[in-house]
């Protein structure tokens, strides 16, 4: 079981659609500051308007909604393609390429978050890299399809 590939992508495919989900939640979070600094930081992150030009007064929190979307979404783009693929036992010259895909955009999606964010993006992140990796090295050879 675990030498075989679609054991380890089937796992980064359902960790992939899981840290999607869970990033989710935070869609629907109400953010409040615990002291009279945080709430005036939440207070102009909300209200302040940044002129980007072109008409585009967007606040910060609008940036951080709309990447943290996008963050999701790569997420859920990337579990469901590579479930779709297993299902259709595609063979392996397909799925490597898709697994090289996969490693370079959540590879680097894991680095960004080491540096960039806090613990629960980096161990989801590190996650789907590490099985993503697993699965591209225990695929066969054979480029036939595989089931």
């Amino acid at each position: 079981m675990f030498r075989r590939y679609t054991f380890w992508l089937k796992t980064a495919a359902t960790f992939q659609i899981l840290t999607a989900c869970l990033h989710s939640v935070s869609f629907f979070v109400n953010q409040e500051g615990s002291n009279d600094a945080e709430k005036e930081m939440v207070n102009l992150m909300s209200t302040l308007r940044l002129d980007m030009g072109q008409g585009f007064t967007p606040t910060m929190n609008n940036l951080i909604t709309s990447m943290s979307a996008g963050f999701a979404l790569m997420l859920l783009l990337g579990g469901l393609i590579n479930w779709f693929l297993l299902t259709k036992h595609v063979g392996t010259d397909i799925l490597k390429g898709v697994l090289v895909i996969n490693l370079i955009v959540f590879g680097i999606t894991f680095i960004a978050n080491v540096f960039l964010t806090f613990i629960p993006p980096i161990v989801t992140t590190g996650l789907i890299f590490l099985f993503l990796l697993i699965a591209f090295f225990t695929l066969p050879r054979s480029v036939n399809a595989v089931g």
